[in-house]
């Protein structure tokens, strides 16, 4: 679907995922700034809004001043260093997150050439769902998936095997 320009199975994976929970007449609060998938997300149907690129860290007035009904944050947790303050000052009943989880065989993504493009935490699917309860979510649904590379190697191969990516949709509890 989206071969050439786009990570096509991560992003066909999360659009059916979204798809399967969340209406195209529900307003959707990206966290981050404009990126592919929210192209994809309009290009579906969906209406977008997006931050503008302040620090997500110590600014959620964004959060708090937008009207949404659905909450998204595809692969940008790992980035945040307090994500507990952003799901806290979430203001809609419904969210729809993904991360790429801790693997065992290689270390924390870092940019050499961006200080900004680094993987402050690398979760495993339990801590996520364990932040996700201690602010109030309870998780409807959970898909894992892998992310295979076309390289040769050893770590390569356990690309094949070993998930990669967390998605997860969860409904505030009153």
């Amino acid at each position: 679907m989206y071969e050439k320009t786009y990570p096509s199975k991560r992003f066909t994976l999360t659009l059916a995922f979204l798809q399967k929970h969340i209406q195209t007449s529900e307003t959707i609060f990206d966290l981050g700034v404009p990126n592919p998938f929210s192209k994809i997300m309009e290009e579906n149907g969906y209406t977008v809004i997006n931050t503008t690129g302040e620090d997500l860290d110590n600014d959620q007035k964004a959060l708090q001043n937008e009207s949404y009904d659905v909450f998204t944050g595809f692969e940008i947790f790992e980035h945040l260093l307090n994500p507990y303050t952003i799901l806290e000052n979430v203001k809609c009943n419904k969210l729809l997150i993904s991360i790429p989880l801790r693997l065992w065989f290689s270390s924390a993504y870092r940019s050499k050439t961006d200080k900004w493009d680094r993987h402050y935490h690398e979760f495993e699917d339990w801590q996520l769902d364990w932040l996700l309860e201690k602010t109030g979510w309870k998780i409807i649904d959970r898909q894992k998936f892998t992310h295979p590379v076309k390289k040769v190697g050893f770590r390569p191969l356990l690309r094949f095997f070993t998930p990669r990516y967390y998605m997860v949709y969860a409904e505030k509890i009153k």
